[in-house]
């Protein structure tokens, strides 16, 4: 993937090496009950349980210092590069289509941080959080892509940043609310269908910006559609309980199997049109 040179974005935050912060919100102590609840909220509805017990505690995000990436750190660097090329198509995109895009920021962190949404985790990977929208990424997440799920190359990175962009995109689309709202009224079956629909929509946008970026900017090398069709398969619903349970739950599915995946993936990085990637409506996902 062809990157080193271009535009850094500004609108990152480094938090590394600051520390997480406790198991309470905002200094009060987390009871059982208050657990128990935000667990039925994310079993039921779909709903972040670290968002509830935020809510629930009356607590608030402590806040944490911006910083710029070290200027001679080239992961952080990528990652500002990619986030920076994300701004710069998907601000052409909503201007062509009469709107105004509202840039992310994305934060880097170690092991825990707090979030609009509660304390995000490393071991939950790569998160969007609507309430500050804000995407958090702990670096170590790529050196796990490569060793546990042999996914490897910069624009599967990428990919991965792209993804949760997507999810940004949404939010702005007022997609994300209306999800939230009907997941609230639906089934578990029906809320992890919603959940589905969402992440395959967010793999097509960043499929989307993949196909104006390397049509602007000429960003693709030879083997890099094949790297983010890897990654995309790697992580899908089916690939992830197969390899850590030994079978698989279709009705417990909230991200897609992995041909769901590639295929939308592709849908958004062949077309370039978000308009293609209206999974709600789809007959077949």
């Amino acid at each position: 993937m062809k990157w080193e040179g271009n535009r850094e974005s500004s609108n990152v935050e480094d938090r590394r090496g600051a520390g997480g912060i406790g198991g309470g919100f905002g200094g009060r102590s987390i009871g059982l009950g208050t657990i128990a609840i935000a667990l039925v909220a994310s079993f039921f509805f779909g709903i972040n349980p670290m968002t509830v017990l935020s809510l629930l505690s009356g607590g608030s995000p402590q806040q944490t210092t911006a910083q710029r990436p070290p200027a001679d750190d080239r992961m952080a660097t990528f990652v500002s590069t990619v986030l920076a090329d994300t701004e710069d198509t998907w601000t052409e995109l909503f201007r062509s289509g009469g709107g105004t895009y509202q840039k992310p920021t994305l934060v880097l962190f170690s092991d825990s941080t707090p979030t609009a949404c509660g304390t995000g985790q490393s071991a939950s990977g790569p998160f969007y959080c609507p309430a500050d929208q804000k995407i958090y990424i702990d670096l170590s997440f790529y050196r796990l892509m490569q060793q546990r799920y042999q996914v490897t190359g910069e624009f599967a990175q990428a990919y991965v940043i792209a993804h949760e962009v997507g999810h940004h995109v949404q939010t702005l689309m007022g997609i994300s609310g209306k999800v939230r709202q009907a997941q609230q009224r639906a089934s578990q079956a029906e809320g992890n269908r919603l959940s589905v629909q969402q992440e395959l929509q967010a793999d097509c946008f960043a499929g989307v910006w993949a196909y104006h970026a390397n049509r602007s900017r000429g960003i693709l090398e030879a083997g890099d559609i094949e790297a983010g069709l890897n990654a995309a398969s790697a992580i899908g619903d089916d690939a992830l309980q197969r390899k850590e349970q030994g079978h698989v739950i279709p009705d417990s599915f909230t991200h897609g199997t992995s041909a769901q995946r590639v295929r939308w993936f592709k849908r958004g990085i062949e077309t370039g049109k978000v308009a293609a990637c209206n999974t709600f409506e789809a007959r077949d996902l």
